[in-house]
């Protein structure tokens, strides 16, 4: 069995996610208590209480996805589960590199926080949506958004085959699911997030982000990591500060990740955090091998994956 871990990123949360594994888990606990200490905001609370608005202000909802994940991952570990390689959706990506080392946790729970401060101050003036089209390949959605004359939109984060989300304003992303449905598209569904994320309208964030990733030391990795950029493997050239400030402007390229993984002989995904996005990804991504196809979020889940790797070893 050789596993990999995906972490979710914004849009996956719920009001109540990781608070069942936060009373079980003590270890779980003392990682929501850690971040409070970092930052100064109570995580666990706004997790687990809301109000929903709230946790969906991303200055929130990034932090707290990032701890939910990081809980889980302690669990994990604390029953001695690991992965060879790992990657992450956007977001996801940080928790990919706190996991490797890359990245020490405090300095990441304190970037994630940055990070979702600036993606939610230093967005332009505007209406912005991002929205998912399914059933439709990455050139036909490319000129979908080619075709839109009512506003900025770009496709933004490339999932897997047959689903692409678009992301830009409010008015052009209307549009866009009207041409992508008269093109035919299967559906097209509106997420939760709250700017035009992976694009260029988030210069001032990236810049703003630049600076403080100049503190961060990086580390060697200890795991592979399978960057969003271009789906290929963090090598020791890379500069990661740069990749990271690029990162929130330019394109996920998620599918060609899942399949990096495929190739280099992940058998076995974990999702690590709220909700099942990544699973289903996994899931439609075509493959002649045979995949295990697991998430973790709650604790019901958690001890399914428990029980399935250690009869797997």
């Amino acid at each position: 069995m050789k596993i990999g871990f995906l972490f979710p990123g914004q849009g996956s949360q719920c009001v109540g996610m990781g608070k069942d594994i936060y009373e079980k888990y003590d270890i779980a606990k003392r990682v929501y208590n850690r971040v409070k200490d970092l930052t100064g905001i109570d995580i666990a609370k706004i997790s687990f209480e809301g109000p929903e608005e709230m946790l969906n202000q991303t200055k929130y909802t990034q932090l707290a996805i990032l701890t939910m994940s990081l809980a889980v991952l302690a669990v994990l570990k604390e029953n001695g589960i690991s992965a060879e390689i790992s990657a992450g959706l956007s977001l996801g990506e940080y928790s990919a590199l706190i996991y490797s080392n890359a990245i020490e946790f405090d300095q990441g729970v304190k970037l994630v926080q940055k990070r979702g401060e600036y993606m939610q101050d230093l967005v332009p003036d505007g209406e912005w949506l991002m929205a998912a089209i399914m059933g439709m390949s990455e050139e036909q959605v490319e000129e979908v958004c080619k075709k839109v004359n009512n506003g900025f939109v770009v496709p933004a984060n490339y999932n897997c085959v047959g689903q692409i989300a678009i992301s830009g304003e409010k008015s052009a992303v209307e549009q866009a699911e009207l041409i992508a449905k008269e093109m035919g598209a299967k559906k097209v569904r509106v997420l939760k997030t709250a700017g035009p994320f992976h694009t260029s309208k988030l210069l001032d964030s990236s810049n703003a982000l630049r600076k403080e990733l100049e503190k961060v030391n990086i580390n060697k990795f200890e795991s592979k990591v399978v960057k969003n950029l271009d789906g290929e493997f963090y090598s020791i050239n890379d500069d990661v500060r740069d990749i990271l400030a690029k990162h929130i402007i330019s394109p996920v390229r998620f599918s060609k990740t899942i399949n990096t993984m495929i190739e280099n002989g992940i058998d076995t995904f974990i999702e690590v955090g709220p909700g099942k996005t990544l699973s289903g990804f996994v899931k439609r991504t075509p493959t002649d091998k045979n995949i295990n196809n697991l998430a973790v979020n709650n604790i019901a889940t958690l001890e399914d994956v428990i029980d399935f790797v250690k009869k797997g070893e």
